[in-house]
Order: C-alpha cells, then sequence, then structure tokens
C-alpha cells in the first residue's frame, strides 16, 4: 500500500512540474489590451479618491480600474493579489521601494516616485473595492 502511494505521489509531482515547466505558445500582443475584464462597483468617498490617486499614479502600467495592461504591468484585481496572499503592507512595500518581479513576467516594478502613504491607502481602499466586487475576497 505503501508503495502505491509514493508512486501516486511522484506521479502527481512529474505531471505538475510537467505543466509548469511545458514550453507555452507566446501570447500575442495586444498593444496595451486590459488583462482581465473588471466591474466598477459604486464608490465611497475614500474610494473614489483611490481612483483618481491609481489613475495618476498606477494605471499607467497597472491598466485602467487594475485590469492590468498587457505589455506593461499585472492586473490588481487578480487572486494573487487578494488580502490573504498581498496584505495592505505589500502594497505599501511596493509603492516604496518597487518589487523584484516574481508572480508575472513584465519585469521589476520600480518604486513610485513622490507618493505618500496617505495616497497609498486610497489606492488600496480602491483597489480592495474593485477586487471584492468582482469576487477576489
Amino acid at each position: 500500500m505503501r508503495e502505491q502511494v509514493t508512486a501516486v505521489v511522484a506521479i502527481v509531482l512529474v505531471v505538475g512540474l510537467t505543466y509548469l515547466w511545458w514550453p507555452r505558445p507566446a501570447r500575442q500582443a495586444t498593444d496595451g489590451a486590459p488583462l482581465v475584464e473588471v466591474k466598477v462597483p459604486p464608490l465611497s468617498a475614500l474610494e473614489q479618491a483611490g481612483e483618481g490617486a491609481f489613475a495618476a499614479r498606477c494605471a499607467s502600467c497597472h491598466g485602467d480600474n487594475a485590469a492590468g495592461k498587457d505589455g506593461s504591468g499585472p492586473p490588481l484585481v487578480h487572486v494573487i493579489y487578494e488580502p490573504n496572499h498581498h496584505g495592505d503592507a505589500a502594497f505599501f512595500l511596493a509603492a516604496r521601494n518597487g518589487v523584484r518581479q516574481h508572480h508575472w513576467s513584465f519585469g521589476d516594478m520600480p518604486p513610485v516616485e513622490g507618493i505618500d502613504d496617505a495616497e497609498v491607502e486610497r489606492i488600496v481602499a480602491y483597489v480592495r473595492r474593485l477586487q471584492q466586487a468582482n469576487g477576489i475576497f
């Protein structure tokens, strides 16, 4: 019985690793197109302020409404950025210090010049509201 369990685990590992490292065809570039569809819910005053800050500071890479931007940056309305995986503090650190590429292949994110914690707080409120409205948490 133990040998069977070991064999099943080995097969699962081989299949999983093969899936992860198997070459995939290159995606066709869509010139900055959104990477996910985002429903925009009604926003509170704080979230509206975050929407404006996001548009000014983040949308050039992360796309309108945090939908990502093909060739530029990942969508923040994505399960990877849900609060249990990337807590609010991760947004503050990313804005302040930048982020090394780790989930996506867009390259490193540079620090956001001149942004302060109050502005990041508004942006986080906006992104979390979008996530919530789109079933992320």
